[in-house]
């Protein structure tokens, strides 16, 4: 039987999330591509003890996580029923629905309809009365907004989610569904963008802007970079990884000598800074304090330990930071 660590809660740092009372861990674990039935069992549930035991709070997944879609949340099911079941209230864990999770008109996008079904499912799925941030995963064109956000609300409303969030949104989008949440009773939480050093949309975009001015949290995914910001192409494209594989999320045409050039330097600010290149890349995310959480990936504890150890070091200054934007922009 898991025993959670006396001293989880020692290290990590928890950041509001916007003006909610609800509270993240600086680094959350996203349940994306290594949680499936392709993965040992025992490494999935070893991953997610080592990160409760590190004060990892937060489980982030969506409905079509897997592979194949679902398994995600099935594989996390069995390990809150094996290991967690006594610290259901000392986690938040988080699902979506908005891209592909089952055939027909119903399975995708943001209808009422497409939402309220997926979430039954995920609950189903994790064993659970309720999840703690629901979201709309994508705006989808042909769905009134209204429609969308009203489906979040009766989620709350229903108990089946304590509060909402948006991901993929843009900032006019954004700022449009929490005006219609608040005029329903229930708040924007949280968006999920997609952040790194080498993809600053939300800031050039103006989307860190809005969330700022709408007092709403933020998590950002992809924070590596589909493991570019990782270390292993800093010499080029291993045999074992993701895009030597020509992944449809990271392929080898990606990777080229400017991109690797670009990498090399980066990874030279981290060595001075006593960090590794994920730890510089994390740490760059979470600077400022901009972002509430970092949403990482692990294949292995040794991995998520890596990731954790970032926390040790989120302060640049001035000369750093423009060392990392000379690099990064050319």
């Amino acid at each position: 039987m898991y025993t959670a660590h006396p001293d989880r809660y020692a290290e990590m740092p928890y950041r509001r999330t916007g003006r909610s009372g609800l509270k993240l861990p600086a680094l959350s674990l996203g349940l994306w591509h290594n949680f499936g039935p392709d993965r040992p069992v025992e490494t999935q549930r070893a991953i997610l003890r080592r990160a409760f035991d590190l004060g990892v709070t937060h489980f982030d997944l969506a409905n079509n996580y897997g592979p194949p879609p679902g398994s995600a949340e099935s594989a996390l099911g069995e390990a809150l029923k094996a290991d967690f079941a006594p610290y259901r209230d000392e986690l938040v864990i988080s699902t979506k629905a908005g891209y592909l999770m089952w055939p027909g008109p119903y399975g995708e996008w943001g209808s009422r309809k497409s939402l309220l079904s997926s979430l039954g499912q995920s609950l189903s799925r994790m064993g659970l009365e309720y999840v703690d941030v629901f979201y709309s995963h994508r705006p989808d064109p042909k769905t009134p907004l209204e429609e969308t956000m009203s489906a979040l609300h009766t989620a709350v409303q229903q108990g089946k989610a304590l509060y909402v969030g948006v991901s993929n949104y843009s900032p006019e989008q954004t700022r449009e569904a929490a005006r219609i949440l608040a005029e329903l009773g229930t708040p924007l939480l949280i968006h999920q963008p997609r952040y790194s050093m080498l993809d600053r949309r939300p800031e050039t975009g103006g989307l860190l802007d809005a969330l700022d001015e709408l007092e709403v949290g933020s998590i950002a995914y992809s924070p590596l970079e589909q493991g570019l910001l990782t270390g292993r192409y800093l010499n080029g494209i291993p045999e074992d990884s993701r895009a030597a594989s020509d992944s449809p999320f990271l392929n080898s045409d990606a990777v080229t000598e400017e991109l690797v050039g670009k990498l090399r330097g980066l990874n030279e600010i981290a060595g001075s800074r006593g960090q590794s290149l994920a730890q510089l890349a994390l740490a760059w995310v979470l600077r400022q304090g901009r972002v509430t959480s970092a949403l990482v990936g692990a294949s292995s504890p040794r991995q998520l330990e890596d990731s954790v150890a970032a926390i040790g070091n989120l302060d640049f200054d001035a000369a750093e930071l423009a060392r990392i934007d000379k690099i990064v922009q050319g």
